[in-house]
């Protein structure tokens, strides 16, 4: 029974830029990603929501990492009912639009051409290939928009995902308090036990219709939580950066309280793994390290202490090298 902890971005601009996290001399991409995964066996990558992955960026993922390594990706927001950048598409797919939205800007999947639609499905399994293949892809996460509620076209929704992505393990968070309230928490549950997609145990601001309760469940052999923080000021904010939005270092005793949840889940599935998306700064990378700490496992071997420095959110971070050493491998790709 596997347990691994990490954060939702290594590459967050708040984390490289304007803290300690990184040691003088770890600079480039490839750099900053063997080092992160020198600490944390486990990362969320979220590039992946505003376009889709890039075969040989995914293959330098590959390279750059060790072999018990984990990457949850996150779907691409075509996938999961969100609007995207027209010019996030591929370039030859920017032009099978239904003629009454061509020329709009942001598309959502139902604007593209069924034909157009399948091969986006296709070529995001595609470009996800060599990551499966080396046995460090975690799962695909489709988190979903506010206006995705518990109703029956969104469940056939959902029981459509596993014969788009039938080789991979896929995970479902909700953004809207229908499918957890107490009419449908079961069904839902159910309904994704039934599919074998795992359910994403969420902790965030509540009293919002937005707001997911804190429910712990395993649907199946992945079991996922991840952090969001509990910044309600800006859970529903418009126009605010990302790292605003999950502006929220938590306490040590909020971390302590889940401790005894994590490890409930982690018996009750083959593999659990717990993300930090508060990725302000270094936020994320602390709390981290902390619960790993205290669960007492879901690490890597190197050592990372972290301390605020007076006056300022920024942190000096220092780290030891662990047992293990990494190999060497091309810079081209970024991130």
């Amino acid at each position: 029974m596997r347990l691994a902890v990490g954060t939702c971005s290594w590459t967050d601009p708040t984390l490289v830029r304007d803290t300690g996290f990184y040691p003088s001399g770890v600079d480039s991409a490839e750099e900053r990603l063997r080092y992160y995964a020198s600490i944390f066996p486990l990362v969320e990558v979220d590039s992946t929501f505003y376009g889709p992955p890039v075969e040989r960026v995914v293959k330098a993922w590959v390279e750059r990492t060790p072999e018990q390594f984990s990457m949850d990706v996150k779907a691409f927001g075509l996938l999961t009912g969100h609007p995207v950048a027209a010019r996030s598409l591929w370039a030859d797919l920017r032009t099978a639009v239904r003629a009454e939205h061509a020329g709009k800007s942001r598309l959502y999947a139902d604007h593209l051409e069924p034909d157009a639609l399948d091969e986006v499905w296709s070529r995001f399994d595609r470009a996800l290939r060599p990551l499966h293949e080396a046995g460090k892809l975690g799962a695909i996460v489709f988190q979903w928009p506010p206006w995705f509620t518990a109703k029956r076209a969104n469940r056939s929704v959902l029981e459509g995902l596993p014969e788009r992505l039938p080789d991979y393990r896929l995970a479902v968070e909700f953004r809207h308090a229908s499918w957890l309230d107490e009419r449908d928490r079961d069904r839902t549950l159910d309904l994704l036990g039934a599919l074998g997609l795992s359910y994403v145990v969420v902790d965030e601001p509540q009293g919002f219709k937005t707001s997911v309760p804190p429910v712990t469940a395993a649907t199946a052999d992945l079991a996922m939580v991840r952090f969001h923080g509990h910044n309600a000021e800006n859970w529903e904010r418009k126009g605010i950066a990302a790292a605003e939005r999950f502006r929220y270092l938590y306490r040590p005793e909020e971390l302590e309280e889940w401790v005894a949840p994590i490890k409930e889940l982690r018996d009750s599935a083959a593999e659990t793994h717990v993300l930090m998306n508060n990725c302000y700064q270094d936020y994320g990378v602390r709390n981290a390290y902390d619960l790993g700490k205290l669960l007492g496992e879901g690490l890597q071997a190197r050592e990372f202490s972290a301390r605020t420095t007076s006056g300022a959110e920024s942190t000096t971070a220092r780290a030891t090298r662990g047992a293990e050493s990494t190999t060497s491998s091309p810079t081209e790709p970024s991130g």
